[in-house]
């Protein structure tokens, strides 16, 4: 059953004293003028806990908490009889210490029954631990024990660096105390920035375009949990006019107000780590450095009925004309000074489901039987679903959520489309970071490296950097891989040396880093399915006929893939599981599908790919309906807990 958690108000003091009376002995309870007082005190809060119905809501709990500057006291924490023993005592609990969190305490306090064992013993089971007795705590021979619940917190993270990343470290003209200067050859190859991770990656690279240096630049930085500005997000974003007009309008005005005065039909804005040389567009420019994270970006406006934005281009340093020199030195020292950057608020719209897909797709990621029982789930649950294609894309925003059902790639419409949807406040899967995760080969095998999940063994070979000579000392055979491939297309696997050279050759006109990967044999690979940081289904996938992978797309239609084998989570060995769970956690808490391989008694990850097959009689064939309602119901609760953040928190009870 689905609890919802809300502050109380004035008139919730009948429902509280009814609580009491149900839910404690008579020396425990609190008199109604307690009550009263912690509903109108600043210095208390109180939780109402409610079972969802269908008619309305039943109360079933309640929590009163004492707020102190460094304690958070549970003055009382209640279940009604009837609804104890369905996990509501423990999410109360678990609110109190969300809450403690949020409010800096480094400790949650409470009184227990010291003659209640079983209560007290339940606490301890959470990790309360005993302090004192206080004798005759609620009368004359009932005595409490004071128990301590102490906060862990994450550890302070050394002070973080500033880096800015250029492409010659020859061509930087300003000059910054606490700032390091690298080229973005060193910041990709160097094991130096591998392993540290208090780095905050400022990326000045010329060009951002999809798959150069400057691209993965951020790319990676992302991958070593660094700190990139912009991040790959932002220069996708740079590239599609109607995300960018989309994710500005909220401050539309402010636009019309700063360039009313302007008497051209064309205007560009020149913005230097947020600040602009002309203080008329002082406001306006760091308004847009706010929505477009870039150190150095040009924003260009064109006047039709009104002002709009037509381009957003970030500079290189190249371009910085000397007579504005003296002012961007000063942006500079404040900008990178500073120790956070701001993310923009997004709205939230109504219920309604969008369902992309492309009919003529010779391998679409869910088949019709599969589209079709995604929308009766759908529509069981409460959502109207329309099944839209790319030349939907302008009608995005009439819907509440986007489920995308076609093969994604953060270089066609799949991910302008995701990343519009989310710019407008819709629940999205597959969202923009998960397409730009699991797309590419280079984030994934430094996301693992860097959380020490194993791999097959490998190394990342740079274009300009790599010396063809060198394919003779790797050990064959070997598998080349481009970064951003899928299915299997743009994957090659080579035995020699020569074998090597023609492929890298071939690889480096597409992109500037490839990934060369140690073969390793399987009979077959498990894929696990994983939602909402749960695992959904896990399926085995034996290779093709004849052929070293799971698709042979030389082969016939009939021989082109391998069988299919789906079990419960149940017969998944333990660490097959574990590691598909670690791997996809890294992505994010989307839908994703795990590959993996079991070699002798060690688990390898493969990739971890968003947008996952769910075919019917494959995927499905032990979960049944029960796997699309699964997904269905993560999209519509997330709606939901859009909405509801401010005011609710709900919680799932199973």
């Amino acid at each position: 059953m689905t609890v919802i958690l809300r502050r109380s108000e004035i008139s919730d003091l009948d429902l509280l004293d009814n609580i009491e009376k149900n839910c404690f002995k008579d020396f425990q309870q609190s008199s109604r003028r307690n009550l009263n007082h912690s509903l109108t005190s600043p210095f208390q809060e109180v939780w109402i806990a409610e079972k969802k119905n269908g008619n309305g809501n039943t109360v079933v709990g309640a929590l009163i908490l004492h707020l102190r500057s460094h304690t958070l006291r549970i003055y009382s924490l209640a279940v009604l009889p009837a609804f104890q023993g369905k996990g509501i005592g423990q999410k109360l609990l678990t609110h109190a210490t969300n809450i403690a969190l949020a409010k800096g305490c480094v400790k949650v306090s409470l009184e227990a029954h010291s003659k209640d064992d079983r209560l007290v013993g339940w606490y301890k089971r959470f990790g309360f631990r005993p302090k004192n007795i206080q004798k005759d705590y609620y009368a004359k021979d009932e005595h409490a024990v004071r128990m301590i619940f102490t906060l862990s917190r994450p550890k302070v993270r050394s002070t973080i660096s500033n880096l800015i990343v250029v492409d010659r470290t020859s061509g930087w003209k300003l000059k910054l105390d606490g700032v390091r200067i690298v080229s973005s050859k060193s910041y990709i190859a160097d094991p130096e920035f591998q392993t540290n991770l208090n780095l905050r990656v400022f990326n000045l690279s010329n060009s951002y375009r999809y798959q150069s240096l400057g691209y993965y630049v951020s790319l990676l930085a992302s991958a070593r949990d660094h700190r990139a500005i912009p991040s790959v997000t932002t220069m996708r974003d740079f590239k599609n006019l109607s995300v960018i007009r989309s994710i500005a309008n909220d401050i539309d005005e402010l636009i019309q107000a700063a360039l009313a005065r302007v008497n051209e039909k064309e205007f560009s804005l020149k913005i230097y780590f947020g600040q602009t040389t002309e203080s008329a567009f002082k406001i306006l420019g760091y308004k847009l450095y706010q929505l477009f994270e870039s150190p150095i970006l040009e924003v260009s406006f064109v006047k039709t009925d009104k002002w709009l934005i037509k381009k957003i281009a970030p500079l290189s340093l190249e371009k910085i004309i000397d007579v504005e020199q003296d002012q961007i030195q000063s942006f500079a020292n404040t900008y990178f000074s500073k120790k956070r950057f701001q993310k923009p608020r997004l709205k939230h719209f109504k219920y309604d489901l969008a369902i992309l897909i492309n009919p003529n797709e010779p391998n679409p990621p869910s088949c019709p039987l599969a589209l079709k029982s995604f929308k009766e789930a759908a529509n069981k649950i409460g959502f109207y679903v329309d099944f839209i294609t790319k030349d939907d894309y302008h009608d995005i925003c009439e819907y509440d959520a986007l489920f995308i059902r076609e093969t994604t790639s953060v270089n066609d419409h799949t991910y302008q489309f995701s990343r519009r949807a989310y710019a407008e406040g819709l629940v999205v899967i597959d969202d923009p970071w998960s397409i730009l995760r699991c797309a590419n080969k280079v984030y994934l095998n430094e996301r693992m490296k860097q959380n020490k999940i194993a791999t097959p063994r490998t190394e990342m070979l740079t274009k300009g950097v790599f010396n063809l000579a060198n394919a003779e000392l790797f050990t064959f055979p070997l598998v080349l891989k481009q970064p951003d491939s899928a299915f299997s297309l743009g994957v090659t696997k080579v035995t020699n040396a020569a074998e090597m050279v023609e492929s890298v050759q071939k690889l480096f006109q597409k992109s500037d880093l490839i990934i060369a990967q140690e073969f390793l044999y399987s009979e077959f690979d498990w894929r696990i399915g994983i939602l909402d940081q749960l695992p959904l289904f896990a399926c085995k996938y034996f290779m093709a006929k004849d052929h070293w992978q799971i698709y042979n797309w030389k082969a016939s239609k009939d021989e082109g893939s391998g069988e299919a084998e789906t079990i419960p989570i149940s017969m998944v060995p333990e660490n097959v599981l574990k590691v598909a769970l670690k791997a996809a956690a890294l992505m994010g808490d989307g839908l994703y599908g795990v590959d993996l391989k079991e070699v002798g008694d060690k688990v390898y990850v493969i990739e971890v790919n968003d947008n996952p097959n769910i075919d019917a009689d494959i995927e499905d064939f032990v979960l049944k309906d029960e796997l699309y309602t699964k997904v269905m119901q993560t999209i519509f609760n997330r709606i939901e807990d859009s909405r509801n953040t401010k005011r609710l928190v709900a919680v799932e009870l199973t």
